[in-house]
């Protein structure tokens, strides 16, 4: 139990030392792509939405392309882009879907009815989890936030690793993806 507390701590120091730094590009499609700054596939889960719902790894293998939007209730420029991210995910094709991840949520807590009024408030409909171990310790090397990664049906991260808030860049990424 100390383990999983100062690993959410850790995780929430990280991702709260980095978040401000990207604001100034909410709109900038040349924020930074990179390697994935998290391992190269997703571990198996069980865990909740912000809404209640049983979530495992298995919601990625209902399509090509995942998004998976890691972010935070603590990060203004996360917040920013949530309803260009509703709009996003509402046009998706059939083989791609949006997922966010709340970084700083955990079963019970006090973000997962943030993460619910931001959400609500920005429009967004698609699927948000709240990390269990595997996911905090997946994410330990997730320095600010918002990052974006790519996973595949499979599991597996793919592509480029996308920090800050972009969703042109998420966008482009995706249409590289889905058509490799």
């Amino acid at each position: 139990m100390i383990k999983k507390i100062f690993t959410a701590l850790l995780v929430a120091t990280l991702l709260l030392s980095g978040c401000g730094d990207d604001s100034s590009h909410e709109h900038d499609t040349s924020s930074i792509a990179q390697a994935s700054p998290v391992p190269k596939n997703i571990p198996s889960f069980t865990t909740k939405t912000i809404t209640g719902m049983t979530v495992t790894q298995e919601i990625f293998a209902t399509k090509k392309i995942t998004i998976v939007n890691i972010w935070g209730t603590f990060c203004p420029p996360c917040i920013g882009e949530m309803p260009e991210l509703g709009e996003l995910a509402r046009s998706l094709p059939a083989e791609a879907q949006i997922v966010g991840l709340v970084c700083d949520a955990s079963e019970n807590s006090m973000q997962i009815q943030r993460a619910q009024e931001i959400t609500r408030q920005a429009g967004v409909d698609f699927i948000n989890i709240v990390p269990d171990e595997q996911l905090m310790n997946f994410m330990e090397r997730v320095e600010a936030v918002p990052t974006t990664i790519f996973v595949n049906s499979k599991g597996e991260v793919v592509g480029k690793a996308i920090i800050g808030a972009n969703v042109e860049g998420y966008k482009d990424e995706l249409k590289k993806l889905l058509n490799e």
